[in-house]
């Protein structure tokens, strides 16, 4: 009888759970720590959670295992100072019975592969970061008054809540001079220039449009580097142009929808420009959907004509464009939902930018594919 038994698959390595490691996929039948919640996906990417115990989930359905912490991570808010981080304190939090997706729910389904550690986690979190402060979202003078800490603290917590579903419970400064090879930095930062600019050189040459002006310099290469937070880790196998173009994809599906329910939920100041401001931004991200829903393969220049490696890459390298005004977005969410009457303008202004980046990136990846002929001699 032992040749006919149906072998079933190891059960999942929960080891970490809670010290380096918040999340890992589970499978039907798989026991969850008394510790931790489940968290199961339908084939639509609902989400319903369940208390500890065996795995239930049906045929199609998709299953993660998290520990709410708190964990600790070291962040470095500006990356030329690496010896002066920030250590935060956070945990996962409880299901808000008001929300119909939680937040984190969203991130584990549409970011995670199969396992979230923590160092992988705290990647894209310091990228998430360094991005606010270079655009100046968030702000972190030298010599910080008590009353400016506050006010950054209040634009991080709400960051960190929106971004990733998980609450701060403590920030605080941190030296992490001994921690830190400052010339294995710049080693590491200048070879990952020299990667980033073969790609970037190819978008600029393959196309005469790009992103509108404001972005910051390296939205590309963040992309890139926060596909998922195991594909930013550094021992991780690169991705393949067709593997970053999928997974952005999948993403940008997954949650502009998200963001626009977000986005509709917002308390708006009075007046009917603000109003009408915000109705032209829902459609234009939902035109953005609708556009990523029915965006052509990436390996086809035609039916039947495959599509060349290096122009892959430089699709790619668009979508990537794309995911990043996705990341942007969810920051200005975090930020208008702390924003007064008299900053709604500004940030609607900032709005109008990152959805002429999204388009822009959307719009290029979807560009008919045109031969190039060589002069002839």
């Amino acid at each position: 009888m032992g040749l006919f038994s149906r072998r079933r698959k190891p059960a999942a390595d929960m080891d970490g759970l809670g010290d380096t490691l918040i999340a890992l996929r589970v499978e039907a039948g798989d026991v969850v720590p008394a510790s931790c919640t489940a968290v199961v996906f339908n084939a639509a990417g609902h989400a319903r959670r369940a208390a500890a115990g065996k795995v239930a989930c049906e045929q199609g359905e998709t299953a993660f295992c998290f520990h709410p912490g708190p964990y600790t991570m070291d962040l470095t808010p500006f990356a030329a100072a690496p010896e002066w981080g920030l250590r935060l304190r956070f945990v996962v939090d409880a299901a808000n019975p008001r929300v119909a997706q939680q937040r984190f729910d969203l991130y584990l389904y549409s970011e995670t592969a199969g396992r979230l550690a923590l160092a992988d986690f705290a990647v894209s979190a310091q990228l998430a970061l360094q991005a606010e402060l270079a655009q100046g979202a968030l702000d972190l003078p030298p010599c910080t008054t008590l009353e400016e800490w506050h006010a950054f603290r209040a634009g991080l917590n709400q960051l960190m809540y929106m971004r990733y579903g998980v609450t701060v419970d403590d920030c605080v400064p941190v030296d992490l001079g001994e921690q830190i090879d400052y010339a294995a930095t710049l080693r590491t930062r200048a070879q990952q220039e020299a990667d980033r600019a073969a790609p970037v050189a190819a978008t600029a040459g393959g196309a005469s449009a790009g992103p509108t002006d404001g972005a910051p310099p390296a939205s590309v290469a963040a992309a890139a580097s926060a596909v998922t937070p195991t594909a930013a880790a550094p021992a991780a196998r690169q991705a393949t142009a067709a593997e970053q173009d999928a997974r952005a994809l999948r993403r940008l599906f997954i949650e502009l929808p998200a963001l626009g329910s977000e986005l509709r939920l917002l308390s708006l100041p009075e007046g009917s420009v603000i109003f009408q401001q915000h109705q032209a931004l829902l459609l234009r991200l939902g035109m953005a959907a609708l556009n990523v829903n029915t965006m052509p393969a990436l390996a086809w220049a035609a039916p039947d004509q495959p599509l060349s490696a290096g122009d892959q890459a430089v699709r790619s390298a668009q979508t990537l464009i794309a995911q990043s005004a996705l990341d942007e977005s969810w920051s200005l969410l975090a930020r208008l939902q702390l924003a007064s009457p008299q900053q709604w303008p500004q940030l609607l202004d900032e709005a109008d930018r990152i959805c002429a980046n999204l388009e822009t990136g959307l719009s290029l990846r979807r560009m008919p594919h045109v031969p190039r002929t060589e002069p002839s001699l």
